[in-house]
């Protein structure tokens, strides 16, 4: 994931020291029902799709933007899937963030997927009996966005 201005910003004053950061996850399905995943510069992984949003910019934009950046596919919001607190995470440079993940299922309306930028080594439909290897992360995100129950919600504390 390519680190915003605006964090590079913060970055400069306040150090190494944990940012506390909205995340937006958008799980993108085609009308045949395949889930759109990218194979990540960074991991060499493949994943979902998701980002960072600009200040001001409301989460079901910036999703919809993440998907036409990493992938030239055109995408709507058409409901919250889940709403998530991460685990703090250290960056190999020692920059710690921890993200406020919110995760869209969205359908794909225009585009033809493709690697859109520096972000990705590949990108493409996947059947959801027929997944590439994905972390947890992925997997409960894709799952949630399966199913017809309303959001979910992490109540721990």
């Amino acid at each position: 994931m390519a680190t915003p201005d605006f964090i590079r910003t913060i970055r400069a004053s306040a150090g190494h020291q944990l940012l506390w950061l909205p995340g937006v996850t958008a799980i993108v399905f085609d009308d045949e029902g395949r889930v759109l995943l990218g194979r990540r510069t960074d991991t060499g992984k493949w994943s979902v799709i998701g980002g960072i949003p600009d200040p001001g910019e409301q989460p079901a934009a910036c999703a919809v933007r993440e998907v036409f950046e990493e992938t030239a596919v055109h995408c709507v919001v058409e409901r919250v899937v889940l709403v998530q607190a991460m685990e703090p995470v250290t960056y190999e440079n020692d920059d710690t963030c921890q993200f406020m993940d919110v995760t869209f299922r969205c359908r794909a309306v225009g585009g033809e997927a493709r690697v859109n930028d520096d972000e990705s080594l590949e990108v493409d439909w996947f059947s959801v009996d027929a997944l590439p290897e994905l972390n947890e992360f992925a997997m409960f995100r894709i799952k949630q966005a399966l199913s017809p129950a309303p959001a979910w919600f992490d109540t721990t504390t």
